[in-house]
């Protein structure tokens, strides 16, 4: 069931040119799964809600953190003049974008800022050690707009078991990269025993549909192997 409250703002943190991390300080105990999103309203005249994905990992539990791409919304232009003690209102958990069965090897196929419930999940089974095969498969444009990058970097080292593989349209002279899009080749080269695996597809609507498109179509996964969300957090 959903919790509604106020939280008051620990923290802001600039994640990219044009992402941030927003994140609050939970009087109440933090009950949610890995991969689930929240509502976010921000006290104004008027009030601006937005549907977002959760960041942070259940594991993290001295906050809940929200991840914004910052355009010309009034929402977005809203959360960049956040700082430390504003307050909003959130209501939380939703969603069933989660790890049902953490035995199970698993991908993950994302796009751009579509990264955050992905984040959630693959630190929460970091944390725990659950043993998890994971890959992700990461496209953005280019290196200065990888989110979390250095997040992925320190839960590959810490846990064997994650392989990350970024993909950029424009590729950077000394970072290890795939240049071009997600493909059916990409996927074959990036993703070892892929059809053994669930995909969990998290990105913009039509990046999420070609990618399923893909999997079914050209490389005959089965429907139900597949766990999509089409990220709207923009």
């Amino acid at each position: 069931m959903a919790q509604e409250l106020t939280a008051r703002v620990k923290e802001v943190i600039q994640r990219t040119y044009n992402v941030k991390s927003v994140r609050l300080e939970i009087g109440a105990r933090i009950d949610f799964k890995a991969g689930q999103f929240l509502a976010v309203t921000l006290l104004g005249n008027p009030a601006l809600k937005k549907y977002l994905s959760i960041s942070s990992s259940p594991t993290e539990t001295c906050y809940l953190e929200f991840t914004k791409k910052l355009t010309n919304s009034d929402f977005s232009k809203a959360v960049a003049q956040l700082k430390s003690g504003d307050t909003v209102k959130i209501e939380y958990p939703f969603g069933k974008f989660t790890l049902d069965d953490p035995g199970a090897d698993i991908a993950f196929l994302s796009g751009g800022i579509g990264i955050t419930p992905i984040r959630s999940i693959a630190k929460y089974v970091v944390d725990k050690n659950l043993g998890t095969d994971m890959v992700l498969v990461y496209a953005n444009r280019s290196v200065k707009e990888i989110v979390f990058k250095e997040d992925f970097d320190a839960m590959q080292k810490a846990y064997p078991k994650l392989k990350v593989a970024h993909v950029l349209c424009e590729p950077a002279v000394g970072f290890k990269c795939i240049p071009g899009l997600i493909n059916a080749r990409v996927i074959r080269d990036e993703v070892n025993n892929y059809p053994q695996r669930k995909f969990y597809l998290c990105g913009p609507p039509q990046m999420v549909e070609a990618m399923k498109k893909i999997l079914i179509a050209e490389l005959s996964l089965a429907a139900e192997n597949i766990v999509s969300e089409n990220f709207q957090g923009y």
